[in-house]
């Protein structure tokens, strides 16, 4: 590095890094820094790139390790990132081209260095490369001041004052990266880190005053989805036909250093080309989500979470004063309308879940939308395309369903929403349906998927509690949306049949045991049951709530009745039968009333008089199927590792060596 095009392979070797990282002191004043920041550098473009980057930067980074502690070197260069950070406005504002880009390269060493020491050593043993001070006589026991909090606050500072512009982009990204590097001592422990020195400043102290501006500004980057300038636009433009060194280094600069850390793997698939698109977005989104999961202090609460959970919408004009001292405004129409383009992410769909959970004036919103098939939608679709995503996506999407169902305006006004053409669903060609069918058809596919694959129980029971809370307010269900009702019924009764007689055949064969264990079919068949009576309960449901609304569904009903027959005097069913019994009978009594040969048509007209002539009185009223999501006693021991997989595998991925991650195996995203 230094004044000159740097390569990878010539960074072992570089004069400039051997200086820093080596054994004399070099004083924060010192013109050599100038010479150190003046680099460009060819941004590694792939993983093999990337990996020779680590190789490279060894011999460097051990030498730094060793040798820092008595050089404070590692100091001398944050000392001169923050002074240079003071004027980093002002100079946004002058378009200091080159002032900002030097404060940028050091800023970029720093995250590598940072990086480095994090992965190798303790929070304590990284404080002594922060704490460094040249000893003078009679200074002996003076205090040093606190390095480590300052280079936090200040990038803190730097986050939520520079302005977003071109020349400015890279060194936003840069600081958003490096906060998240910094955060990242809990990739290198097996357990939730819950005392942690970073964690101690974030929460008190200097930083705390900034919370709510951070978390508004990461999410207003997320929100503005800014893509990353193109090449020339924050470059100097040469003077004369040479341009000179100066506009050697900068168009270095300009090819791509500040892409440096969003290169990588990505979660759930998702595309290249979307995951380069806005890299400050995604970063920002990233940090957000861990600063939003950080465990609680002993005496105080995350405040970033506490941000989270209680911002309001800019428009709403009565919103009462908050108790909450991070509390901010923003717009909701922007938030909204960014959840809904970018639910394909893994990242995204986890903020929404947090947003939908925890913060009631989000929620409140969302659910008054008179377009919220924008939003549930992409939901539907991430659970259609179960194969190709990871299980916490998959969870999190249905989760969210089973928020929305909480509400019984939403379980409404999904059936009025009539869709054109779903491209997506390949089952069968849906031209025209209501969101509240085609949720329901997902949902059951969801089931029948999990059935013979993954035999998930928790993805079971919440996919049956989406349906019996939208149960009682089915309305005008498509033909295909109950006919795959009964036949999620028909396939759990011919599951029940197959491990009942299982469990008949494993009894018998116990009798003449030779002493080995048998398999568990009694708790197979249990399992099973509970599963047939909600779905039972989920019909009987919609019959007792809104018969005459569901034609299709008795008609369905109707067609497979044989597959009732079995559970009418079954002692687990009986109650729940009575009802699907009553109407069975009912309706195949006027159906045989009125002749054979009888066509589709004739048959759902009578049935559409049935449900007129059928007093409501005879149906006996069960109390109504409501299920609300309750998150875990310990939700971080979920959320943390699944947070910090995705910052793996997003934009500062291939940085950390596999064998060095602890808190999470590399299967488990």
């Amino acid at each position: 590095m230094g004044a000159t095009s740097s390569s990878v392979n010539e960074l072992p070797e570089n004069e400039y890094l051997k200086k820093l990282s080596g054994r004399e002191r070099i004083s924060e004043n010192d013109p050599f820094w100038n010479q150190l920041l003046s680099f460009s550098f060819n941004t590694p473009t792939n993983s093999a790139e990337l990996k020779l980057l680590e190789e490279a930067a060894v011999s460097v980074c051990k030498s730094l390790v060793e040798n820092n502690p008595r050089t404070g070197n590692l100091t001398a260069l944050i000392k001169v990132f923050l002074s240079r950070t003071k004027e980093l406005k002002i100079s946004a504002e002058c378009q200091n081209h080159l002032f900002i880009w030097q404060t940028h390269n050091a800023l970029f060493i720093i995250c590598c260095l940072l990086k480095v020491l994090i992965c190798q050593m303790s929070e304590e043993e990284l404080q002594v490369h922060f704490t460094y001070e040249e000893k003078t006589p009679g200074s002996y026991g003076s205090e040093c001041e606190d390095l480590m909090e300052e280079l936090l606050c200040c990038l803190i500072q730097l986050i939520v004052e520079i302005p977003l512009l071109d020349i400015t982009y890279s060194i936003s990204l840069e600081a958003v990266t490096t906060f998240v590097v910094f955060l990242s001592c809990q990739l290198f422990h097996k357990e939730i880190l819950r005392e942690s020195i970073i964690h101690k400043y974030l929460m008190r102290g200097r930083c705390l005053p900034y919370t709510s501006r951070l978390v508004k500004t990461l999410l207003y980057n997320f929100i503005r989805q800014e893509r990353s300038p193109p090449p020339g636009t924050h470059v100097f433009q040469p003077e004369s036909d040479g341009g000179g060194l100066l506009y050697g280094i900068a168009s270095g600069v300009a090819t791509g250093l500040w892409t440096v850390f969003t290169l990588g793997g990505v979660g759930s698939k998702r595309a290249p080309q979307q995951e380069e698109s806005s890299p400050l977005a995604n970063q920002s989104l990233l940090l957000l989500l861990v600063l939003a999961n950080l465990t609680d202090a002993p005496d105080t609460p995350n405040p970033y979470r506490q941000a989270i959970m209680s911002f309001k919408n800019t428009q709403d004009s009565t919103a009462l004063p908050s108790p909450n001292p991070h509390t901010f405004q923003i717009n909701f129409n922007s938030l909204y309308t960014t959840l809904c383009e970018q639910q394909n992410s893994d990242q995204a769909t986890l903020l929404l879940y947090i947003l939908l959970h925890q913060n009631s004036n989000v929620r409140t919103y969302m659910l008054a939308r008179t377009d919220m098939e924008n939003l549930v939608l992409p939901i539907l679709e991430i659970l259609y395309h179960v194969e190709e995503r990871n299980s916490h996506h998959v969870y999190m999407a249905l989760i969210i369903l089973l928020i929305l169902t909480e509400d019984d305006g939403f379980n409404r006004s999904i059936h009025e929403v009539i869709l054109k053409n779903i491209t997506w669903y390949s089952e069968r060609v849906l031209t025209e349906i209501s969101l509240g069918s085609l949720l329901i058809l997902v949902v059951i596919r969801t089931i029948q998927y999990n059935m013979t694959r993954t035999r998930d129980k928790y993805l079971h029971t919440n996919c049956l509690a989406a349906l019996a809370n939208m149960s009682a307010q089915f309305r005008s269900l498509h033909q295909y949306a109950a006919q795959r009702i009964i036949s999620l019924f028909s396939l759990l009764s011919k599951k029940h049949n197959k491990v009942l007689e299982q469990a008949t055949q494993s009894l018998r064969s116990s009798l003449s045991s030779d002493g080995s264990p048998l398999p568990d079919y009694a708790q197979d068949l249990n399992v099973i049951e509970e599963v047939i009576r909600m779905m039972l309960e989920i019909i009987n449901s919609c019959l007792t709530n809104s018969l005459h609304h569901n034609p299709n569904l008795v008609y369905a009903l109707l067609y497979k009745r044989d597959l009732f027959e079995q559970f009418r005097t079954h002692p687990s069913f009986q109650d729940v039968m009575q009802n699907i019994d009553l109407v069975i009978s009912f309706f195949s009594s006027r159906i045989e009333q009125a002749g054979a040969e009888l066509s589709v048509e004739r048959v759902l007209e009578i049935i559409k008089q049935g449900a007129v002539a059928l007093p409501k009185d005879r149906l006996r009223k069960f109390p109504e199927l409501k299920f609300k999501y309750v998150e875990e006693e310990q939700p971080e021991e979920f959320f943390i590792p699944y947070v910090w997989s995705l910052v793996y595998n997003s934009a500062v991925a291939l940085y950390w060596s596999p064998q060095d991650i602890q808190l999470f195996t590399m299967d488990s995203g």
